[in-house]
């Protein structure tokens, strides 16, 4: 199990209800905490998603990794599929 912190945040009487709807009626967790950890680590996610979907479209427009990319490629033989 891992350890816990006993954290206080003052919230919105909307969100205090939301997340108690979450965890009672729409049973999205097992409890409100659970509640408020699945939506930060969905939360994480995204904008960890997004980073990496900005650093693929960089590397996009960076001629060294696409020369990289295409020698490997062609080491594979794998020049019908790779983009250029």
């Amino acid at each position: 199990m891992t350890n816990r912190v006993k954290r206080t945040y003052n919230l919105s009487e909307t969100t205090v209800q939301r997340v108690r709807e979450l965890a009672g009626k729409y049973e999205v967790a097992k409890s409100q905490d659970a509640v408020v950890e699945f939506a930060v680590d969905r939360i994480y996610g995204e904008m960890r998603d997004r980073e990496e979907s900005a650093l693929w479209a960089s590397a996009a427009e960076d001629p060294e990794f696409q020369a990289e990319m295409s020698g490997i490629a062609a080491n594979f033989g794998d020049k019908d599929t790779w983009p250029r």
